[in-house]
């Protein structure tokens, strides 16, 4: 695959409807001699938007203009995190769940970094786009499969642009394979994996008194992600996180580029983790009220996808177990293999080709790591360092503003968005009915077939 050029925005991808996409004049309102800065509100600073709020804080070309979010305590952080800075206190919303609207009517924020509970984020990007603000979008799994049209649609209408902030794709063992793969040392592509495989058991369950494992409470009495995430474990059993272990093996297919997911089957065990972490909790116990709840989400769901190309996805996702920390990706081809068999680190996992590799013998991966690493990893490692994530929070948060200053198309824009988002509602519709085949939406409308790659493809971009 030849690198592609740098492309002005949706120039040259075959997206005829979004061919007049265009960003508020407000974000480029800038002279010749002017330092190009934009203005960023945030709609949403807990713990996750507190981290992009740092990383948009070390910035030259970024002014925090405004915050919305009815909580005071993590306000009061994210204040903190401002002063410390020496950056100027930016307007503040906080009067109730719905006071990012007037956010949203303020004309001095360009775009908006969204980093609320999952069921917000459908309403609260449409609204950014009826109101000219470009949207910058956290991930999850929508609610419903009409949340991913009414994205779509609203992008399209207004002609304004989406990014979902997936950080996992600019992951560095993964970027470095996705140039493995891009090169062609796996042969064709047939096969991936990914998921999420993180015990959450103390973040669904925290009321704030230490970090993580701090009790047994939720909701009202929950603290962070405890206050909302819980309640989708008691309402929903479906693939409730895909993006982290999808983005990025849908890049590595080319999904919405030449490729495109047609087809899922979900299935899913018993509830059992986050019962017996209540029972066995020094906090909590067989007596205790929470002990009585019945929940719906299984401890371990398992998606399979087809995709148009024939190569087949495997999502697990997995928070309610005693476990290490593991994504599970896999990347297998007609010539080889790799497996990350550990939390990310570069040198970790597993990796075979049948043209290098002694037969039916294992390599670690660390030599072709280095040698493959990706050249934004080799240009901008410094600048990622103390970043969310093992670095990858900055390249995410980089490549958002990069391409509003620069009216360039986002890498994940919103049909990955939409496309990504749409597992959760079909994998949940799919246990439901006994693993039951589920179509996937076309969101491109069939321009899949003549929009080229770009993540991450050219050197000449910092993005």
């Amino acid at each position: 695959m030849k690198p592609l050029h740098r492309r002005k925005f949706i120039k040259q991808t075959g997206i005829i409807a979004l061919a007049t996409l265009a960003v508020p004049n407000s974000a480029f309102s800038f002279t010749n001699n002017e330092e190009k800065k934009i203005k960023v509100g945030l709609i949403g600073v807990g713990l996750r938007g507190q981290n992009h709020l740092e990383l948009l804080l070390r910035r030259n070309d970024v002014v925090v203009t405004a915050i919305a979010d009815p909580d005071n305590r993590m306000l009061a952080m994210a204040n903190k995190l401002i002063t410390k800075s020496g950056k100027a206190i930016p307007t503040i919303y906080s009067n109730g769940n719905y006071d990012y609207k007037n956010l949203l009517k303020n004309e001095n924020v360009d775009a908006v970094i969204i980093s609320t509970p999952w069921e917000w984020h459908a309403e609260q990007t449409i609204a950014a786009l009826e109101a000219g603000k470009i949207p910058g979008v956290e991930v999850s799994g929508a609610i419903k499969l009409a949340e991913c049209w009414d994205i779509v649609n609203a992008s399209e209408k207004t002609g304004i642009p989406v990014m979902i902030l997936e950080n996992v794709c600019y992951r560095r063992d993964v970027m470095a394979v996705l140039n493995m793969v891009r090169k062609g040392m796996f042969g064709e592509l047939l096969h991936a994996q990914g998921g999420y495989q993180h015990d959450l058991r103390g973040v669904k369950f925290n009321d704030g008194v230490t970090p993580y494992n701090s009790g047994v409470e939720f909701g009202n009495k929950g603290f962070s992600e405890a206050a909302w995430r819980t309640e989708h474990s008691i309402k929903r059993n479906g693939e409730l996180y895909p993006t982290h272990g999808l983005g990025p093996v849908a890049v590595m297919l080319d999904i919405n580029r030449g490729n495109r997911l047609t087809k899922l089957s979900s299935i899913a065990t018993k509830a059992r983790g986050l019962h017996r972490y209540i029972v066995n909790h020094p906090k909590g116990g067989a007596n205790h009220p929470n002990a009585k709840i019945k929940f719906k989400l299984g401890d371990i769901v398992t998606t399979q996808i087809q995709t148009a190309n024939e190569e087949t996805i495997v999502l697990t996702h997995d928070t309610n177990s005693p476990r290490p920390y593991n994504m599970g990706f896999r990347v297998q081809g007609t010539n080889g293999i790799w497996q990350d068999n550990h939390a990310g680190e570069f040198n970790a996992g597993l990796i075979y080709f049948e043209d290098k590799s002694k037969p039916h013998t294992w390599e670690n991966p660390e030599a072709y790591m280095k040698e493959h690493d990706h050249y934004l990893w080799k240009k901008f490692e410094s600048d990622a360092v103390g970043a969310g994530h093992g670095g990858m929070d900055f390249f995410v948060i980089n490549a958002f503003i990069e391409c509003i200053k620069q009216k360039t198309e986002f890498p994940l824009d919103v049909y990955d968005l939409a496309t990504w988002y749409a597992i959760t509602p079909l994998s949940e519709k799919s246990i439901q009915e006994g693993g039951k085949l589920m179509n996937i939406p076309d969101f491109t409308r069939g321009k899949w077939k003549t929009r080229k790659p770009i993540f991450c493809i050219d050197e000449n971009v910092n993005y």
